[in-house]
């Protein structure tokens, strides 16, 4: 059984999606189950060095309401799943596109699934800018790979093909919402769904194969 999970680093449903397909995976632990990381791209657009997070929650919702509420949900909504999303820290809406080479860069050791844990918790948790190299560098000394060989990944343009064809074959299979489940290439869901919806996919998938 394989589980692709479409998501962005700068996306807080992801992390819930996330923490909630662990859920899952416990409630079926008798289950053989390969999890594939796969990019999605939030906001493909953003400048290198990203934007200001006001201004781009102000285009994204426009009354500072809005925002508030948004918030307060996804907030509620993660202390359910441990996560305490500190969005009053956050300064900066990062270009996401090296977060993700630094989870496919993390997968040739084996800590693909730590590299993303540690992104999400040093964006939504602790506010840095993910989207720096000096943070990500950090993080990848943090989880214990190469530092090396992910700096010298960085001067390069290694990974980034990968990514965007990860992101085009999203969309090839009408994936447009984040975080998306595909289930043995078979059965696709979107959202961050409830554990016991993901349990039901996951059976459903099964009885396919």
């Amino acid at each position: 059984m394989i589980i692709e999970f479409f998501f962005d680093t700068a996306c807080p449903w992801c992390y819930i999606g996330k923490r909630r397909l662990e859920q899952a995976l416990n409630k079926r632990k008798k289950k053989i189950v390969k999890i594939k990381w796969c990019s999605l791209l939030l906001n493909p657009d953003l400048p290198p060095s990203g934007v200001k997070q006001d201004s781009h929650l102000s285009n994204k919702y426009g009354r500072e309401s809005r925002i508030y509420q948004t918030h307060d949900n996804i907030i509620d909504i993660g202390l359910s799943v441990n996560i305490d999303f500190n969005f009053n820290i956050i300064r900066q809406t990062p270009n996401t596109i090296d977060t993700h080479r630094l989870v496919h860069f993390a997968h040739i050791e084996g800590k693909a699934e730590i590299a993303l844990e540690a992104l999400f918790q040093s964006y939504f948790v602790e506010g840095k800018n993910i989207g720096d190299t000096s943070v990500l560098m950090a993080i990848a000394k943090g989880i214990g790979i190469d530092v090396d060989a992910f700096s010298d990944q960085l001067k390069t343009n290694n990974g980034i093909a990968e990514i965007y064809a990860s992101n085009s074959r999203a969309h090839i299979l009408g994936i447009t919402g984040m975080p998306s489940f595909v289930f043995n290439k078979q059965l696709i869901i979107s959202g961050a769904q409830e554990p016991t919806i993901l349990a039901r996919m996951l059976d459903a998938a099964l009885t396919k194969t």
